[in-house]
């Protein structure tokens, strides 16, 4: 038998967090989140022309998805680039344009605002455009990760000349906004879309969601983008209220739309009530408005409260919709288990076994904002009847 052969060194790094300190720009690095990425210290970025920086928070680890913002000066417009990995961006501000080409294939173009939302096809070129006489910022979610740490070839990653036709052929309307359907989930409708012109304002979001299956009066509706694995969810609740806690696997990312207030994160493995059971002080705490970014770990429980003066709305970035589905297992297992009662053999903790110091802390916030706890009808410990 062969002895093994030994490397050179011993990679302290994946291929991915190699190829992002080699792009010349910051990599800001978090436990739980970032406040507001609006305010992260951005630099140029010679391959696309901008300023950005990589965000890499600790909820990512083991995940499948990247993140980074970029700032596209005034009258200015990003190098033209594609990618073998899926890349869905919001607008954190600004207004511009946004151009999508295949080889061989007439220019497609659309104009973006604060607010919107779009998914470049796969290795599609594309290219953005800052009409405005202010800087333009967006923030990007990808998966980026897998796909360097898979073929170890940013050469192969931006270089490759595959066209996935069946994912974008140069349709005229590929960006127009498309319907709401049902794909046949029992949790959540589907937004099946390539464009959302402004999730800040859009008025009809929401309009026909399952509601309060994280919690009263919570709205959530998906979205799923240019054919990809890399998907998400919308949410929406009111005031004076918050979200049951519930873990899943690692990587999702969520971005702060409207209004403000926290979130607490815990391991699964310090139990329903870290509190009641002496492990408060390894709860994490983020204070979440628009612009803020968190990430929860592989298995932790994570809450999200509601302390502003307008219903909260945030994104939800993740791998894996209804249609298309990542990795083995019995299809939707991991979605049933986030809204299914931890008693049950889910990842739900129900208001009635929640921790006492969690409401106690969340009716204090609402007090020291002026205003009262509307959980009065839904949850056990709420004083305010």
């Amino acid at each position: 038998m062969k002895k093994p052969v030994s490397l050179t060194r011993k990679p302290a790094t994946t291929t991915y967090e190699e190829w992002m300190q080699g792009e010349g720009v910051p990599v800001v690095r978090a436990v739980g989140g970032i406040e507001d990425v609006r305010t992260i210290e951005r630099k140029p970025w010679a391959r696309t022309g901008g300023n950005g920086a990589f965000i890499y928070l600790d909820g990512m680890k083991g995940g499948i998805t990247g993140m980074y913002v970029m700032e596209i000066p005034p009258g200015k417009a990003l190098e033209p680039e594609k990618h073998m990995y899926e890349e869905i961006i919001y607008i954190l501000k600004g207004r511009g344009a946004a151009e999508i080409w295949q080889e061989g294939k007439s220019k497609r173009s659309f104009e973006w605002e604060e607010g919107s939302l779009f998914s470049p096809p796969l290795n599609a070129w594309h290219r953005l455009y800052n009409g405005g006489q202010e800087p333009a910022l967006f923030l990007a979610v990808t998966n980026a990760p897998i796909v360097m740490n898979l073929f170890h070839s940013p050469e192969f990653v931006f270089g490759d000349s595959f066209v996935f036709r069946d994912r974008y052929d140069g349709e005229e309307d590929y960006f127009r906004v498309r319907e709401k359907i049902d794909r046949g989930s029992r949790v959540h409708k589907v937004w099946d879309t390539n464009f959302i012109p402004d999730l800040k304002a859009a008025a009809d979001m929401l309009d026909d969601p399952l509601e309060g299956v994280k919690g009263a009066k919570v709205k959530i509706m998906n979205f799923e983008m240019a054919e990809n694995v890399l998907t998400g969810h919308l949410s929406e609740w009111p005031v004076g209220m918050y979200h049951k806690a519930h873990y899943h696997g690692p990587g999702a990312i969520l971005l702060g739309l409207r209004s403000k207030g926290y979130v607490l994160l815990w391991p699964k493995e310090l139990g329903t009530t870290p509190y009641q059971d002496g492990h408060g002080d390894q709860v994490i705490r983020v204070n979440w408005g628009d612009g803020a970014v968190y990430s929860p770990g592989n298995g932790w429980f994570h809450q999200h409260f509601n302390t502003g003066k307008e219903p909260a709305r945030h994104i939800a970035f993740r791998t894996g919709g209804v249609k298309y589905k990542v990795g083995l297992g019995e299809s939707g297992a991991n979605e049933d288990a986030t809204v299914t009662d931890i008693k049950k053999g889910g990842a739900l903790i129900a208001h009635e076994d929640e921790d006492p110091q969690i409401h106690a802390q969340f009716e204090t916030a609402m007090t020291h904002e002026g205003m009262r706890c509307a959980m009065g009808a839904y949850h056990p410990y709420c004083t305010r009847r």
